[in-house]
């Protein structure tokens, strides 16, 4: 029989309010396994036990008066640094942030706490958020527990480390240019990029975002199964009036097309062989469950990775500059000099053309849409990086660049994607990207679930 900490969150939540199992010994379960692995793979830099065993008392005192504890009853859940929780650094990998002591906790916090969650922890996350790998000189570097020598992503790869170690069921992250897509696809997990604006955000610690992080950045989901994407969605989109980008989603009862667009290689990005097989295979999985597959051109990707450039480095170089020379730390400062070389100086006029530019892009994908509700493309044109490439030097920061191009291009859209896990090649997991309408999430869920169908369920891995 599987232990608890290998139990997905629906199967948790099903559990405890069925009360078969406490709210305690779930948290006590995944508590006893954030112990055993944690320091091997350092994916949780930030624990509090006592205060989430008595998060979860709360959780089994309502049932006992056979209230509903909320559609995350009694599920282990870890959040991001980056965002606020009551009583703890929202350090977002920064030293000069460390005792940046939070007041109050973010939309996104309160609500996984209203629907039942139990926060076990705050996972890491490279400094600054700024890249696909988690390492950064206030909590160290984060180790992908399906293999060591790869990166679990970034920049929530604290965590998809935790999730895929088995030390909470649902991860929270956040995504501006593929934070949550990309660490579940490095660490063999499905994650979830909901609609700008589905999942309400804002930090108390912190001034309001600059345009481009208005416009593209999101929390969402990591998980082990579609199922526990869905309900982690739902708890995490309840309204909050503290965001006005925040957008309360439509009935998702409305009838689609089942049409899928498969671009194997989109505005002809370098996609390796191990990515086209996945994706042959999700597409195979996909009409066998009675969608029409169809290998088009879809709209562009390239000019919508541009954008995606300018706003966040207009962001960056106008807020961020001076705090990059404050914090002293290498990789970042390397990082953003190669994304500032690729965006350009970023000024009045580029950043009015481009959200010029934005609008009549998304009108096009809209349309595009239209037809072809789903979208099949890569994760990422390779297999998981080796740790610290993007690093090594500029030709090697480069080829990762290159290789996300579907990541950084989809927030400028402001539409859904969703990473899922498809197997592994060469000890290495491998996945697949759907992209969906705005506010259409469910889409994104149904296609996935007929991918995930056909394959193995996503085990825990033991770190080695």
């Amino acid at each position: 029989m599987a232990e608890i900490w290998e139990w997905t969150a629906t199967q948790i939540a099903e559990h405890v309010r069925a009360r078969r199992v406490s709210a305690v010994e779930v948290t006590q379960a995944h508590l006893d396994r954030l112990t055993a692995v944690n320091p091997s793979i350092n994916a949780v830099v930030q624990e509090f036990p006592e205060e989430a065993l008595d998060a979860a008392r709360l959780v089994d005192a309502a049932l006992r008066r056979d209230e509903d504890p909320g559609v995350l009853c009694g599920v282990p859940v870890t959040i991001k640094v980056n965002v606020d929780q009551k009583g703890h650094a929202t350090t977002n990998g920064l030293r000069m942030q460390a005792d940046v002591i939070a007041s109050d906790d973010s939309p996104v916090v309160s609500n996984i706490r209203r629907a039942g969650g139990i926060i076990l922890g705050r996972t890491n996350t490279p400094a600054f958020s700024l890249r696909w790998f988690t390492n950064n000189a206030l909590h160290g570097q984060s180790l992908n527990p399906r293999n060591r020598e790869i990166t679990p992503g970034g920049s929530s790869g604290g965590a998809a480390a935790a999730v895929a170690a088995g030390i909470c069921a649902i991860g929270h992250g956040t995504d501006i240019a593929g934070s949550i897509r990309y660490p579940a696809y490095a660490c063999g997990l499905h994650g979830l990029r909901p609609t700008t604006g589905r999942v309400p955000a804002y930090n108390s610690s912190a001034p309001d975002r600059f345009i481009g992080a208005q416009l593209m950045a999101v929390s969402g989901p990591l998980a082990r199964s579609i199922d526990d994407l869905d309900i982690a969605l739902a708890a995490m989109s309840a309204p909050d009036p503290r965001d006005p980008w925040y957008v309360s989603a439509p009935a998702t009862s409305m009838d689609f097309p089942k049409r899928v667009a498969l671009a194997l290689a989109p505005d002809g990005m370098p996609v390796c062989g191990e990515v086209a097989a996945a994706l042959q295979d999700a597409a195979a999985r996909l009409k066998d469950a009675g969608w029409i597959v169809e290998e088009v051109a879809c709209p562009p990707m390239r000019r919508a990775a541009a954008i995606n450039a300018c706003l966040w480095m207009a962001e960056t170089q106008f807020g961020a500059a001076d705090l990059l020379a404050r914090e002293d730390e290498a990789d970042s400062q390397f990082v953003f000099e190669c994304m500032s070389e690729d965006a350009g100086e970023v000024g009045f006029t580029s950043l009015m053309q481009a959200l010029q530019a934005r609008a009549a892009l998304v009108r096009e994908w809209q349309v595009f849409q239209e037809t072809y509700p789903v979208l099949l493309c890569p994760v990422s044109g390779e297999l998981p990086f080796d740790q610290q490439i993007d690093v090594q030097s500029k030709e090697s920061f480069a080829r990762v660049f290159e290789a996300q191009l579907t990541q950084r291009a989809l927030p400028t859209l402001g539409m859904p994607g969703l990473a899922v896990a498809t197997g592994n090649e060469k000890g290495r997991p491998v996945g697949v990207q759907l992209i969906g309408p705005r506010y259409r999430e469910d889409i994104l869920l149904a296609a996935g679930r007929d991918i995930e169908a056909v394959g193995n369920p996503i085990a825990v891995s033991d770190p080695s």
